[in-house]
Order: C-alpha cells, then structure tokens, then sequence
C-alpha cells in the first residue's frame, strides 16, 4: 500500500532517530533556546554555594525564575558542578524526551491495537523541529511535557480501567502533575486540569450530571495534590517570600499585562496574537508543517467518524490552546505538551493523508540541504573566508550530504517512498545542520590548551550578547574568571584594549586587528555571530557569509589596569 509503514522502515528511522538525538549532544551550536545559558549559571552558583535550596544566581530577578527540579537535576546530573559539561547537563533532557517517546508508542500501540502505528506516532514528534531543538538542551521542557503527557498516556493505555479509578489514578496524576508544575510552573495545572475535565466529560458521553456526580471530585483531588507537590518549594525553600515575588508576581502574573497597546486588541492582532499562537504552534512541526496541517483537514473530513481516543487528543489541544490564549504573551512553546497529540493524529490517518505535504517537506529538506552543501562547499574552498586550509570537512560529512540529497531525491520522485522518505529527512536535516559546523567544534573554533593554562586563575572580559553568556565562554576557558561587556562593542578594538587588562575581542575573517605595542595577543579562534541586524541577514542572504556569519576572536593581554571588583553592572548579569 502507498505510504505503508513497514516494520523495517520503523526500525531503520528509529536508530536513525537515536543516533540523531545523541550526536554532538555536547554542541555549543546545537538548536537551542537562551534560556539555557541562565539555567547553567543558576545550576553553577547554587551547586558552589553547596546547598539544594534556596537557588543561587548573580542576575538581577533571574533567581527564582523557574522551579528548582530542573536545577537540582542539573546539579545531580554534573556531580554538585564537578563534571561540568554541556554532556553532563543536556543528557537527562534527552531521557525525558526518550521516555516521552516510548509511552507514546506504548498508548498509541495499545489503543490502535497496531504496533507500527504507536512507532509511527513516537517517530513523528521526535521529528518535529520543536521536539529536537526544545528536548535535548537543558531547558524546563523536556521534564514538563514527560510528566504532563503520561496521565493522558495513561488515560489512552487503560481506558476503561483509568477513567472508572476511584482514587489510583488521581493519585498518580496529580503526582505526575505535580512533578510538571516543579519542572516548570504552577500555571500548568490550569490547561491540565481544564483537558482532563474534558476528558472524563467526553468518557461520560457529554453528560454534565454524570460528570459532576463521578468525576469532578477527582479532578479536584489531582489539582490539589500537584498543587500541594508544588507547594513543596515554598516549605523546603528558606526565602518563600523572594520566590512568591519573583516567581509568582514576577514570572507568571506579569505575563497577563498588555504587551504593547490594549490586552484586547493585543489579542487579536500583533506578535502575541491568537492567530500568531496558532501559527508558532503548527510551526511546532518543523518541516512536517504541512504535512501536520493535512492531518487536520483529514481529521475534519472525517469529523464525524473520530474515534473516542481521536476525540480526546483534539480537546487536549483545544483545552492548552484556550487557556494560553488568555494570557498577554503568546507562545507557541506552552503548547509544546500538546505535539505529542498532533504526532498520533498525524500517525493515524497516515495511509490516507495525501502527498502534498510529505512533498512540502521533502522540497523543503532538499533546499535545506542544498543550501547547507553550498555553504560547506564554499567554506571549504575558501571562497567564502579568503584564506585557505581554515574550514575543512572530513569525508564521511560529504558523504553523508551526498547520501541525504540523493534519498531525499527519491522521496520526491518515487510516491511509493515520498511519507517515509520526508520523516526520515527531517532526522538527516538536523545531523545536516550539526555536521555543517563540526569545524567549529574543533580546533579552530577553540582556544588552544596553552591559551587556557595561560589564563587560567585571571581576569577575562568577554562579549555578551545574552544574559549569562559568559557561561558558555567557561566552557571554553574553564578555569577563568569571566567578566562580560556588550557583544556590540566587540570590535572595538582600540576601545576595549585601553579598558581591561585581559580581554577577548573580535574582529572580521579578513582583517587583522591593529594593536598597540605593548598588547600581546594570547589566543586565537574562530566564532558564529549569532545576532544579526536585517542589513546583516540581507547580505549573508546574497553570499556575504564570511563577512556576516563568522569573525575572527582574539584574546589579548593589554597593559591596561582595573580595580576590581566592578562599580557598574557585569553586561553578563
């Protein structure tokens, strides 16, 4: 049958899959979200200070920014900070993604009573872009989806036996619950506890009586236990008052007020509208975009025929999507516990979905391939840098281009092959942005081991760009003791040379830096801008990458003096 998925398909893109989520896991380019820079300097000071609570952190409000679960994990996972590595921090995130995964299959397998389709479900939200870029850094997500999704796996795997519990089951979700609200927020109970009301109000066939009557209870069991669990932070934590300011007030009430005009209107037009919301969310998708929207259509089609598990995974959206839409900021990450839904519905209707949007995808997976060729060819050539020998690539990563444009290529000719073919470009595609910049995972995108003995134990300025980005530089240059300024001041040279003592600045691939006598440089590598203005981005757009994309860093010693410590604020901090 077209577009059958066969056991050996299965099997072929789940290893692909693995190998996928684990490759270059200790990647300082890997797809990621800034919040991970804050959460490692939060996890850093509050293992030094050698305590689990209260958490520790040298930004100004970003202390108490999100419950302690993740951190203490971060804490247990590098050793109280002994074994501090992007490694050692990211590598949980990637086992609650795992587990994510595999009680997907486990619900859908049971409730579909097909094996190949709980596969199929678990392969596509692990292909989806916001699933790779959100589920292996260490961020509060890939804890947050795991605990809220498995009550609702359960609900799928037991039915009957699940929906009639009396007092296991809520006992069992409202832990799970609560174990998400300590990973992420307390807010997250209301979508939860909103879905599952709509859950056991479906399980009743519609009748609001029987509901009340056998069921209302539980839901209020479950909201107070997580609550409760929750509420753990407050007794354990020696400051309850700072985290009910910071957290509470800070983080999550703030979140209601109009972002720019009028709460209203905020809500119907601009970046934080619902139509926006809706979009970010299927943009979730990543290349499966399309093809996750005819899952939608199809599912429409066939409204009237849904299926009692159908039926409960659409009011799971639509219970997160109506409660997100209500506060001020929008995102299409607080519906990220919903994708696993959208990845069953699209693992259901699979053989009947047309082909227009695996071709969407597959079109989409050549161009990005293409285009990543391109710029490693040039790269390699120099034609883009100027100099030649800097920027190499081992054959296996040509081989492995080759290999992915010629696969992706028969997806798109060949119909038979077109659905198994797209999912499983969506894996080559993100091994494909990761081998592109293995050369700056190397020695050239490193200080050498001298440079870091050399440093070791003083002071170095480096540029900031986001909030505790210097954490990234202590990867680095471990050892150091950072300081940041602002990264728009990093090719100042004269500026920040007759500043600091012992600073790193940076400068365009084909211009040495003009120093003064009594300056030395002390290391040299290569570094990824990674903000752009739109003049910027216009012109790496037309071929202008090495002038754009990557600059020349120098770390210089200057005989220039500082007393410490620092009067003015750290642009670090």
């Amino acid at each position: 049958m077209r577009g059958s998925f066969s056991y050996r398909s299965a099997i072929a893109i789940l290893l692909l899959g693995i190998f996928t989520y684990l490759y270059a896991l200790d990647s300082r380019f890997a797809p990621k979200n800034g919040d991970e820079y804050p959460y490692m300097h939060i996890v850093r000071m509050t293992a030094d200070a050698g305590a689990w609570l209260p958490l520790q952190s040298e930004m100004d409000g970003i202390k108490n920014t999100k419950p302690p679960l993740l951190f203490w994990g971060g804490i247990a996972s590098t050793a109280w900070g002994s074994d501090w590595s992007l490694f050692a921090l990211r590598w949980p995130s990637v086992l609650y993604t795992g587990l994510t995964a595999f009680f997907l299959f486990l619900a859908v397998a049971r409730f579909s009573g097909k094996k190949q389709t709980g596969m199929l479900a678990a392969l596509v939200w692990l292909s989806f872009f916001a699933s790779y870029r959100y589920g292996r850094p260490f961020l509060t997500d890939p804890p947050e989806v795991f605990w809220l999704s498995l009550p609702f796996f359960a609900l799928l795997y037991w039915g009957r036996a699940a929906f009639e519990s009396k007092l296991l089951f809520p006992l069992l979700a409202g832990a799970s619950f609560g174990m998400a609200l300590l990973s992420k927020s307390f807010a997250y109970i209301v979508p939860a506890a909103f879905a599952l009301g709509l859950f056991y109000w479906r399980w009743r066939e519609w009748s609001i009586p029987k509901v009340l009557l056998k069921d209302l209870y539980k839901v209020i069991l479950i909201t107070l236990l997580a609550l409760g669990v929750f509420a753990l932070w407050f007794v354990l934590d020696p400051f309850p008052e700072a985290v009910w300011k910071e957290f509470v007030l800070g983080e999550n009430a703030g979140k209601f007020e109009a972002r720019s005009s009028h709460y209203l209107l905020d809500l119907v037009r601009g970046g934080d509208s619902i139509w926006m919301l809706a979009l970010t969310t299927l943009a979730n998708a990543g290349l499966f975009t399309f093809v996750l929207i005819s899952a939608l259509l199809q599912c429409w089609r066939e409204r009237r025929f849904l299926s009692l598990e159908e039926s409960l995974l659409l009011l799971l959206v639509l219970a997160f999507f109506i409660v997100f839409s209500l506060p001020s900021q929008r995102s299409g990450r607080y519906l990220l516990p919903v994708m696993p839904a959208f990845a069953v519905l699209i693992a259901i209707y699979w053989e009947r979905l047309p082909l227009w949007g695996f071709r969407i995808a597959l079109l989409l997976q050549l161009i990005l391939l293409s285009a990543l060729s391109w710029v490693g060819g040039n790269l390699q050539l120099s034609n883009f840098l100027g100099q030649p020998g800097i920027w190499n690539y081992s054959l296996w990563h040509w081989g492995f281009m080759g290999t992915s444009i010629a696969l992706v290529l028969l997806g798109i000719f060949n119909r038979d092959r077109s659905k198994v073919i797209a999912l499983a470009g969506c894996f080559l595609c993100y091994c494909a942005l990761t081998t592109s910049l293995s050369p700056l995972e190397g020695a050239l995108g490193r200080y050498s081991q001298s440079t870091i003995r050399d440093v070791a134990g003083k002071d170095v300025w480096v540029p900031c760009d986001y909030r505790a980005k210097d954490e990234e530089y202590r990867l680095l240059l471990p050892g150091a003791i950072l300081h940041g300024y602002l990264a728009k001041d990093a090719s100042q040279i004269d500026l920040l040379t007759n500043t600091y003592p012992l600073v790193a600045v940076q400068s365009a691939i084909d211009v040495e830096p003009v120093l003064c006598e009594s300056c030395q440089i002390v290391g040299k590598r290569m570094e990824m801008r990674a903000r752009h203005s739109n003049a910027e981005i216009q012109a790496i757009l037309k071929g202008h990458i090495g002038e754009h994309l990557f600059v020349n860093e120098y770390l210089i010693s200057t005989p220039a003096t500082m007393t410490l410590p620092l009067v003015g604020k750290d642009a670090c901090r």
